[in-house]
């Protein structure tokens, strides 16, 4: 039987518009994992981090800004490593943005794009869905249970 394991997290940046939100996504520069690719913010939980820790810090660590607002998609991106006979679940969250980012060493190139546009450059369907469910979930309403309440410092 598969192991399951927590490792990653997902970030979908966000800023919202006059008219519909529009979701950043980074494309990976030459020489990086995944180079060529564009990909939304993401990075590995540190020992001792929490889920929702890593989102905030990867977000401000690959644009340059602390999120404004950070919340959860009441969903995850699951799928599975055969080699490993591993099933990863990653959780997923969302971060508003106050302005573009600031591209660093990992990244050559950013787009603000609809929430279709920017699903379409995502590579993997899981990537894709949580896209689409984090601009489904700003139009509805972000349920005040999922938004992320940082405790004071």
């Amino acid at each position: 039987m598969p192991g399951s394991v927590v490792r990653v997290v997902d970030v979908y940046p966000y800023r919202e518009s006059a008219v519909n939100p529009e979701f950043l996504l980074l494309r990976r520069a030459p020489g990086t994992q995944y180079a060529g690719q564009w990909r939304m913010v993401g990075g590995k939980i540190e020992s001792g981090e929490a889920a929702w820790e890593t989102a905030h810090r990867e977000v401000t660590e690959e644009t340059g800004h602390a999120p404004g607002r950070l919340w959860t998609l009441p969903s995850v991106n699951a799928f599975y490593e055969w080699q490993d006979d591993r099933i990863n679940l990653i959780p997923a969250f969302a971060a508003a943005l106050p302005g573009d980012p600031v591209l660093d060493d990992e990244h050559d190139a950013f787009a603000w794009l609809p929430a279709e546009e920017a699903a379409g450059r995502l590579a993997w369907p899981e990537q894709q869905r949580l896209l689409r469910l984090a601009d489904q979930t700003l139009r509805a309403g972000i349920p005040p249970q999922l938004v992320v309440r940082t405790p004071p410092e």
